[in-house]
């Protein structure tokens, strides 16, 4: 069962959510009271999912949320009063992962959780993806201009300056990029 971190923003008392999810068997962490405190809690509890009780998220919430999303992301289950469609937008933007308005029912929150962490494991498969993607382009680009490089200085044709950056690669046992990076930063040093 996953480990839960409640976060109350609201001046009602959270006792029948903590309740109701040490009913289902989950862990019920340490509550936060103030949200500037979260990311702190998240990084000491290591929890499995956040769930916030608020009237209405607030731009330091908000902001909080963004930062916890940056450094210590987890799953979020927003239950707030406020429906208002930019302020769910804001939220989700955030790293919310599920937004649910005026429904804090017990008999809801393990459906709710199990959707949340679906959510956020998809997502974390597509950033990690995106992050690959990015970094290869990112390589193909250093070795297409190290290869311009060997083309310009050497006088040699493209298919050639790719076969030496390979060989020179094999040659060190290191990658292909390592070898475009080292050619890059010798021009740049010879000007």
């Amino acid at each position: 069962m996953p480990r839960i971190l409640l976060v109350n923003d609201t001046e009602k008392p959270i006792g029948e959510l903590r309740d109701a999810l040490l009913g289902a068997g989950h862990e019920v962490l340490e509550e936060v009271v103030a949200i500037g405190a979260l990311l702190k809690a998240v990084e000491s509890q290591q929890p499995d999912v956040v769930i916030l009780d608020i009237d209405s998220p607030s731009r330091d919430t908000l902001e909080q949320l963004a930062l916890m999303h940056e450094h210590a992301p987890r799953p979020v289950v927003m239950f707030s009063a406020d429906g208002n469609e930019q302020l769910i937008r804001a939220a989700v933007g955030a790293g919310v992962t599920a937004y649910v308005v005026d429904g804090l029912s017990p008999a809801r929150l393990a459906p709710i959780i199990q959707v949340a962490l679906a959510r956020f494991e998809h997502q974390s498969h597509i950033r990690r993806r995106l992050d690959e993607v990015q970094q290869q382009l990112l390589d193909r680009k250093l070795i297409d201009r190290a290869k311009g490089l060997l083309m310009e200085k050497r006088g040699m044709a493209e298919a050639d300056a790719y076969a030496a950056l390979r060989q020179q690669a094999m040659k060190n046992g290191t990658k292909l990029v390592d070898v475009a990076r080292q050619i890059i930063a010798m021009a740049d040093l010879l000007g």
